[in-house]
């Protein structure tokens, strides 16, 4: 067995409950009231998409180039059209 490792994010989804995708994994999108359901329905969507990669003979994609970074930037610093 074979441990593959992605990024996932899991944002609130108005008017109540959660959203979560995998951006490596095009398509792998997924729902839920809680974020445990959310990170239960992620693992399962990644195992059948990345099943379906390999039974097709396709790459699975990686993340080893992929930097994140989270920014906060100061209003003042846009021009002041978009203010």
């Amino acid at each position: 067995m074979k441990n593959y490792t992605f990024r996932t994010i899991i944002e609130p989804d108005d008017p109540r409950g959660y959203h979560g995708f995998v951006p490596a994994l095009k398509g792998v999108h997924t729902s839920g009231d809680t974020i445990e359901e959310v990170e239960k329905n992620l693992q399962d969507a990644v195992s059948c998409h990345i099943q379906s990669l390999i039974k097709d003979g396709l790459p699975v994609p990686t993340e080893d180039k992929t930097i994140e970074i989270i920014q906060t930037i100061p209003i003042n610093q846009f021009p002041p059209q978009y203010a």
